[in-house]
């Protein structure tokens, strides 16, 4: 059992049903934890900086040598190149939001939101981040820049967001309602809501061109791909038999296999994106849940819910080159990785903290205790021409 799974496992789950849910070193636990108080005031979200924009992206084959190539080390776009480094952790079962810096690992901000924040969701223009409250049906936004926190946008059910390629469309993964919200992503006007035949969809990518999105299915052990041009589902598929629990979904470097965790079977399957078939199962540890790609796209970081640890996978190989296993146990749940590739961050979902992980050595650099529930929590900047949501996917 990992650590307060029994107690604050239990309460996650119930709130997730409601929503329709899903040689070591450590430094000493810091931050404000749950009972901190929340910001008394905060600055009112200034205009979006109209001096620069995001690069308008070219258009990608389905064979394009690396999706990722943008994604080096530091190589922040000129939208973000001086926003404060900073991670944003959504406490899901707190209804708030604690801001740390990675550089003293201290907590410097915590703000309130709306219930039940499930990610910290960056702007396709790289200009905003939106804090998901799927209980309380809004958007916080939360200038990266300055901190500072705007009025809250109406949008129902948003469990999770991402953005089209081409930047066109918001996707809010309404979960609860069974379908999917293209919406202005400025605006976030409904522009077309899309149902599915799907219980649970969770988690999303894009193919390399833009054409289709493949989505996981969390309750109902499936895959989606819908067109996004005519904005329709064109195909499902069960993942063994049915009995598979889906979780993040990621697009590998070359374009063409989709990796998706299953919590259930502990591991990853890969999926050709185009053919919409199953290739193959990598497994990985109990609990397989987040996925996250190197910043030289070697690899593919696993995060193991359930067994408390991290494991690697080779894109080169598809097979897993090692695993990182949290000391004393843990549950890392989503994150990113440090704009330097140096660190990968990601959220402890039944344990109240954040672990902040060598990326060389697999070394647990921190254990940060924050809110309770902490999920999608986002590292922001990275870098990337533009963002595709979720807690940070970068093209």
């Amino acid at each position: 059992m990992k650590r307060g799974a029994s107690s604050i496992g239990a309460l996650l789950c119930a709130a997730m049903v409601i929503a329709s849910c899903g040689g070591t070193t450590k430094t000493k636990i810091v931050g404000a934890g749950p009972s901190g108080s929340p910001t008394a005031s905060t600055p009112a979200l200034q205009p979006a900086r109209p001096s620069s924009t995001a690069a308008t992206p070219p258009s990608l084959r389905s064979d394009a040598t690396d999706i990722y190539a943008a994604d080096r080390p530091n190589a922040l776009s000129p939208v973000v190149a001086h926003d404060p480094l900073r991670v944003y952790v959504p406490n899901s079962l707190s209804d708030t939001v604690d801001v740390i810096d990675p550089t003293t690992a201290q907590i410097v901000d915590h703000i309130k939101v709306g219930a039940l924040p499930q990610h910290v969701v960056p702007a396709w223009d790289l200009k905003h981040l939106y804090v998901t409250n799927d209980h309380s049906g809004t958007l916080t936004p939360i200038d990266p820049a300055t901190g500072a926190v705007g009025a809250a946008i109406p949008v129902e059910d948003p469990y999770n967001m991402y953005f089209t390629p081409d930047g066109r469309y918001a996707v809010v993964v309404a979960e609860r309602l069974a379908r999917l919200d293209f919406r202005d992503p400025h605006s976030f006007a409904l522009i077309k809501s899309v149902p599915v035949d799907c219980v649970g969809i969770d988690h999303i990518d894009f193919s390399a061109d833009g054409r289709y999105l493949i989505a996981s299915c969390e309750f109902s052990g499936q895959l989606l791909k819908l067109d996004i041009r005519d904005l329709r589902v064109v195909a499902t598929i069960a993942l063994h038999g049915g009995d598979s629990k889906p979780q993040d979904v990621k697009l590998d470097p070359s374009g063409r296999i989709f990796y998706v965790a299953d919590m259930i079977r502990g591991g990853v399957y890969t999926v050709d994106g185009d053919t919409f078939t199953v290739t193959g199962f990598i497994p990985t540890g109990a609990g397989a849940h987040g996925l996250y790609v190197s910043r030289d796209s070697k690899f593919l970081y696993v995060t193991n819910r359930n067994a408390g640890s991290i494991s690697l996978v080779d894109f080169a190989t598809e097979r897993v080159a090692r695993t990182w296993t949290i000391p004393g146990g843990g549950s890392p749940d989503m994150g990113g990785v440090s704009a330097d590739g140096k660190v990968l961050w990601v959220s402890g979902r039944y344990d109240g903290v954040v672990y902040a992980i060598d990326t060389t050595t697999g070394a647990l650099l921190h254990e940060i205790r924050v809110g309770s529930g902490p999920h999608g929590l986002s590292f922001f900047p990275q870098p990337g021409r533009y963002s595709l949501g979720h807690t940070g996917v970068f093209r």
